[in-house]
């Protein structure tokens, strides 16, 4: 389905409840088209972010079995609302989504457009009667470079600097520790920067970046509720995630059950927890 402002226009597919396209009024998509190097362009992650040890983790003496970035952007979402510039899609916990994540949840995610912004408003509600235990994350690929500009030229300007070190990957989980790659507020991209996969900000000072290529074109996304952020692309191809979560793949020497994941996001019974992400093109 498309959503229009003056500005722009969205289409969102409720499979995954996926924003696909975000284009200004020239027709230019400032989101990565699907590519077969990646087929994806901002899929939702729930309820873990990244890969478990094992793609297994434990909860209350029982394990459960749940596959990178969890079920959420496999899923049909029911379609609750759409308007001229505004969506909002739930996902509700069932039979199959018991059998691997032990707890019943209400996940909605509402789009609205205004001008040549995009706001995104995550809501996870907690609909049983224990405490719940998971992560979320968003992860839009936008096109690396924007418009005509070189590769090269691109950066993003953080809201703040960004001194401490970052977590890198090692055989999918979070490993190594590396000093930070950013100057100040700046990150001057470089496809060696993903050499060794995403870069995770596990313990990020800003809450919202700018990324640009120098050709006049720019994004900027800010994000509540999301307290980590990774940063990703793959080698050779032309996209650049900006993925702000709260979560984070399980650390190579954790060995505890679900609650007690680094990261972890905690709901009591009743309570819904908001994560909204937003999207101004520049």
């Amino acid at each position: 389905m498309t959503l229009s402002s003056d500005s722009l226009n969205a289409f969102i597919s409720p499979k995954g409840a996926e924003l696909q396209k975000l284009r200004d009024q020239d027709g230019v998509d400032y989101l990565w088209g699907g590519e077969p190097s990646w087929p994806k362009h901002s899929p939702l992650l729930f309820p873990i972010v990244g890969r478990l040890a094992n793609d297994r983790f434990d909860y209350r003496g029982r394990s459960y079995t749940m596959s990178k970035h969890g079920f959420a952007r496999d899923k049909m979402f029911e379609i609750v609302h759409v308007g001229a510039s505004s969506a909002r899609f739930a996902l509700s916990s069932d039979d199959a989504t018991r059998a691997v994540f032990p707890f019943d949840f209400l996940l909605e995610v509402e789009f609205t457009l205004s001008g040549r912004r995009l706001d995104i408003r995550h809501g996870v509600t907690n609909l049983g009667s224990e405490d719940m235990y998971f992560s979320i994350g968003a992860h839009p690929a936008f096109r690396w470079p924007l418009g005509d500009a070189a590769k090269e030229r691109s950066q993003i300007r953080f809201e703040h600097s960004e001194p401490a070190p970052v977590r890198r990957l090692v055989g999918g989980l979070v490993g190594r520790t590396e000093p930070s790659p950013v100057e100040g507020d700046r990150l001057a991209l470089r496809e060696k920067l993903f050499a060794d996969d995403a870069i995770i900000f596990d313990a990020l000072e800003s809450r919202s970046l700018v990324y640009s290529c120098g050709g006049g074109r720019s994004v900027e996304v800010g994000w509540r509720g999301f307290e980590h952020l990774g940063l990703w692309s793959k080698p050779g191809a032309d996209f650049l995630c900006i993925e702000p979560w709260r979560g984070y793949d399980s650390p190579i020497d954790f060995a505890g059950e679900l609650d007690q994941k680094p990261g972890i996001a905690h709901a009591r019974p009743g309570e819904r927890l908001d994560f909204t992400l937003y999207i101004r093109i520049g």
